[in-house]
């Protein structure tokens, strides 16, 4: 099977080349790793090296080749230069499907350029894409809903999502989940002590923290007012923040704060390994609703406590440990969730799936699309 991926190049606060991160690098690696041919097209809202590069993720592994575009010249967007490179790439590569996301923009395009193409096209929606600042444009709503709607087959990050798309779009072709995986080479148990001493962090202290982005919409503040409620009540806690943050963002201070900001990616997990409870945040919200935090599973594969807000697929997931379920809204709640983990220390047992498994079910679910006849309208 030959697999043309969509994306843009920075999401979730990474560069998907730069920094060999997330799920649209994990994924096209895994079909390759799988035995199929995989051909990216990264498009960079920032100004990046234009270049045709590969990844193998190891030495002598198959490869992804990966197309870095960059979408404005000057500052003007330039859509009809992309569109007609990516004809081009996909009239060499001869794609059997694309697979695209990242953001609506990336949807409708795909549905275009599929049609075009005359082969078949599956959306991933690794969030709620309307609930994106981007998607207020008008007409974009409509082209998106449109695009989802028509496609071969929807890929989504959560059971939620995908209850939502089937149901509100509405869609009759094929919706599968297909989860958001974890690095299991680098997110794994880990001595606290070692880890503590590589990030200078205090050995004896009780330690609560996150890693991941420090914004309001996702609800730090609460996690910092309670970090406040619990000091005064005299307990020996301290906390540890690493991720981007906006720059009005007011971080606390003092000598039980150790913000270590942005930490690269295979140093998440010694944050993780130090800590002796991880924080969830999020908020009530339309991205909120369908949330997953990748970060969840990366603690779970860490064997890590946490508390997690009460919110989207949190709420499924911890259904049976409402304990450690807080209200997003209310910084006492989290205080005496965190409390009382710190008390049990309870690892929350959960199959966590690696990116390996991941793949093995989107290539499943490309096969079934590519068997099904197709009703799309070629133009």
């Amino acid at each position: 099977m030959k697999v043309l991926v969509l994306t843009k190049r920075q999401y979730m606060g990474k560069d998907l080349l730069d920094d060999e991160f997330g799920r649209f690098r994990e994924l096209p690696l895994g079909l390759a790793q799988l035995g199929h041919k995989v051909t990216g097209i990264a498009l960079s809202y920032r100004q990046r090296e234009e270049t045709a590069r590969v990844d193998q993720g190891a030495p002598d592994a198959p490869q992804v080749r990966w197309h870095s575009i960059n979408l404005f010249r000057g500052v003007v967007p330039a859509l009809g230069r992309f569109a007609g490179r990516a004809m081009q790439i996909g009239t060499e590569f001869q794609p059997d499907v694309i697979w695209a996301g990242s953001d609506a923009y990336h949807a409708i395009f795909a549905d275009w350029l599929a049609k075009r193409l005359k082969i078949r096209c599956v959306m991933d929606l690794y969030d709620n894409f309307e609930a994106f600042g981007a998607s207020r444009i008008p007409t974009v709503l409509s082209l998106f809903r449109k695009a989802v709607r028509e496609a071969d087959g929807v890929t989504c990050f959560s059971k939620r999502l995908a209850e939502h798309v089937t149901l509100t779009y509405p869609r009759t072709k094929p919706t599968v989940v297909v989860e958001t995986g974890v690095r299991k080479d680098i997110f794994y148990p880990r001595d606290q002590q070692e880890c503590r001493q590589r990030l200078r962090l205090p050995e004896s202290a009780a330690i609560i923290g996150t890693a991941g982005a420090l914004d309001d919409s996702r609800g730090v503040k609460t996690l910092f007012e309670a970090f406040r409620l619990l000091t005064g009540q005299g307990e020996n806690i301290h906390l540890a923040l690493a991720g981007p943050r906006p720059r009005r963002m007011k971080i606390p201070i003092g000598p039980h704060v150790h913000d270590l900001g942005i930490l690269p990616h295979d140093q998440v997990p010694i944050l993780i390994g130090a800590l002796d409870l991880a924080v969830v945040c999020y908020r009530h919200s339309a991205q909120g609703q369908f949330s997953f935090p990748q970060k969840t599973y990366e603690i779970m594969a860490c064997r890590k406590p946490l508390v997690a807000a009460a919110v989207g697929t949190m709420s499924d997931l911890l259904s049976d440990t409402p304990q450690y379920l807080y209200d997003p809204e209310d910084p006492a709640n989290l205080a005496a969730a965190a409390t009382r983990q710190l008390r049990d220390k309870r690892i929350l047992d959960r199959a966590v799936p690696s990116w390996a498994d991941s793949a093995k079910q989107l290539e499943s679910f490309l096969h079934g699309v590519g068997s099904q006849p197709s009703l799309r309208v070629h133009l």
